[in-house]
């Protein structure tokens, strides 16, 4: 099944600009959220079919965030791709223990985004 519905979490109004508009004119609609409780009611609102996942956000940050959301029965079908500036390996490993199925470093590759996103669909 191919990936439409998005939900992009991060706290950077600029990186939630830049990512609406380069995924809405590849022809996904996207949401957005900018910490874990707007995420949390995004998700009630309309279930996405995939979540970008930023790492460092004030709060619940995005390890946190993936973690809850891949443990909760509603939710734990959503793939997450973690999208963040965090670049080490450790970062990635890390984050896919928390149940992210992907991940991609900022400044997002448009080309590599597209590929992964059609990977996971």
């Amino acid at each position: 099944m191919a990936i439409k519905k998005i939900l992009v979490v991060d706290d950077s109004k600029t990186e939630l600009m830049f990512l609406t508009d380069l995924l809405v004119k590849k022809g996904f609609t996207v949401k957005t959220a900018e910490n874990a409780e707007d995420a949390f009611r995004r998700l009630a609102e309309d279930k996405p079919e995939l979540i970008l996942m930023d790492v460092v956000m004030p709060g619940q940050n995005g390890f946190q965030l993936t973690r809850a959301i891949t443990r909760d029965p509603l939710y734990s079908d959503i793939p997450i791709m973690m999208c963040t500036s965090k670049n080490q390996e450790t970062d990635r490993v890390w984050g896919m223990r928390q149940g992210a199925r992907d991940y991609i470093t900022k400044p997002v590759d448009a080309d590599e985004l597209m590929a992964k996103i059609k990977a996971l669909g």
